[in-house]
């Protein structure tokens, strides 16, 4: 492939850092990946499927990066351990950590069991503090660093999705504590919170839900979707030595639509404003693809 990732931050910005991406086998935290390998940065993808990671760690090299992967359950205890061990002995050290990893299902809280609310807090909460908390322990208390939590648009709740509302909300908390505690071992910690990015996660919802998904940029007032690499942007921000000052934060990628009020009539931009340089989409990621759910 002769094209790269067209990052927006200057070539080698992290040239030497060690970088874990959990989630890394699809979506925001691939194209995340592929941005801080173009950025210099020796990346390590977690996820619980070889395969995928095998795939996104191929073509990273593929585009002359470097990056190597390690399949782990982020819910399992022991697991997180064992791999933060296996990445800090491979490389001596972590210098960063993008707490990406997730996953819920569209319900209403009156059909969740309690096995559901637990797999999805597990995932978006726990498997999170598990992973930071081994990343702390075994390298950034030594060595100082950088941990980037992904939360989600939860300004406002999240009907229909309440077990990851409320698990996200737990995130932001812990973002904050974590932030106040670890400060004096030079650690940050900050969180990226997309709202409603067109990414391939959105291919494993039912088809049912295709044209509520399709018609949801009509509640944004820059009138679109985001797009991964917009997110994966405020992700190395917060990585970067320009954010050295910011810490225990939630930096909002979502078009302002926590904004939208009832009542408010709300004007879509038309398609000059759409083309305008300040809103126009960022395409930085060279191996980004259309969710299926908006090619129908």
């Amino acid at each position: 492939m002769t094209t790269h990732y067209k990052s927006i931050f200057a070539p080698g910005l992290l040239a030497g850092k060690v970088i874990v991406v959990t989630g890394g086998g699809s979506g925001i935290g691939r194209c995340t990946a592929h941005e801080l390998s173009a950025l210099g940065a020796q990346v390590v993808l977690i996820g619980r499927k070889s395969a995928r990671l095998h795939d996104v760690a191929g073509e990273i090299a593929a585009d002359g990066g470097r990056a190597t992967y390690h399949a782990c359950d982020i819910r399992d205890e022991a697991a997180v351990r064992t791999t933060v061990m296996a990445i800090v002995v491979a490389h001596g050290r972590i210098d960063g950590l993008v707490n990406n990893a997730g996953g819920q299902y569209i319900t209403p809280l009156e059909s969740i069991s309690a096995k559901g609310w637990e797999a999805v807090l597990n995932t978006n909460l726990t498997g999170g503090f598990l992973m930071a908390r081994e990343c702390y322990l075994q390298s950034m208390q030594a060595h100082g660093g950088a941990i980037v939590n992904i939360v989600a648009d939860i300004w406002g709740s999240m009907p229909n999705m309440g077990h990851s509302g409320a698990a996200r909300a737990g995130m932001v908390s812990f973002t904050e504590t974590a932030a106040a505690e670890w400060a004096h071992s030079g650690v940050r910690v900050n969180a990226v919170a997309p709202g409603y990015i067109a990414s391939s996660g959105m291919d494993h919802y039912p088809p049912e839900a295709g044209p509520m998904l399709r018609e949801m940029s009509k509640t944004v007032p820059l009138g679109r979707f985001g797009t991964e690499a917009e997110t994966a942007a405020a992700i190395v921000f917060l990585l970067s030595p320009a954010a050295n000052f910011i810490s225990g934060d939630v930096l909002r990628v979502d078009g302002a639509r926590p904004q939208v009020r009832m009542g408010w009539p709300m004007k879509m931009p038309d398609e000059q404003a759409r083309q305008r340089e300040a809103v126009k989409p960022f395409e930085g990621f060279h191996r980004g693809t259309v969710p299926r759910v908006f090619q129908e």
